[in-house]
């Protein structure tokens, strides 16, 4: 009966996203198979995948989420970190960009890959991604 409380809190913890993004509505995202809830605070965006997948490993992982964390924040990404499970992304929205705390989640998106190649330069599998809200 020890392991009933372990095993509940551990359950719990599956869906729920980070400190800095507790109470903030989810925009729920769809790329190319992956299935993100997005939350936006300030220059931060975090994604937190929902959707079962065998094995994935985070790089490709990392270029959904970025896309996801664009999709929902009209800003691009600088970077991203984290896991295959969550994600955190920094912001990069300019200087003329929309005021970051007040954009509104849009709904749900559903993405496919249309085509893909591997920059020359920086040696990064580049995703060209068609996206409709759903």
């Amino acid at each position: 009966m020890r392991w009933i409380l372990p095993f509940l809190m551990a359950l719990a913890a599956c869906n729920t996203p980070g400190p800095h993004f507790r109470g903030l509505p989810a925009t729920t995202v769809t790329v190319d198979g992956s299935t993100f809830d997005v939350r936006v605070r300030g220059r931060l965006a975090e994604a937190l995948r929902t959707n079962m997948e065998y094995a994935p490993r985070f790089g490709p992982i990392r270029r959904r989420a970025a896309k996801a964390m664009e999709l929902v924040s009209g800003c691009k990404v600088k970077e991203v970190r984290g896991d295959q499970a969550l994600a955190t992304g920094i912001l990069d929205c300019g200087k003329g960009g929309p005021p970051i705390d007040q954009l509104k989640p849009q709904g749900e998106y559903s993405c496919y890959t249309l085509d893909s190649y591997v920059s020359p330069a920086t040696h990064e599998l580049v995703l060209d991604v068609d996206c409709t809200v759903i």
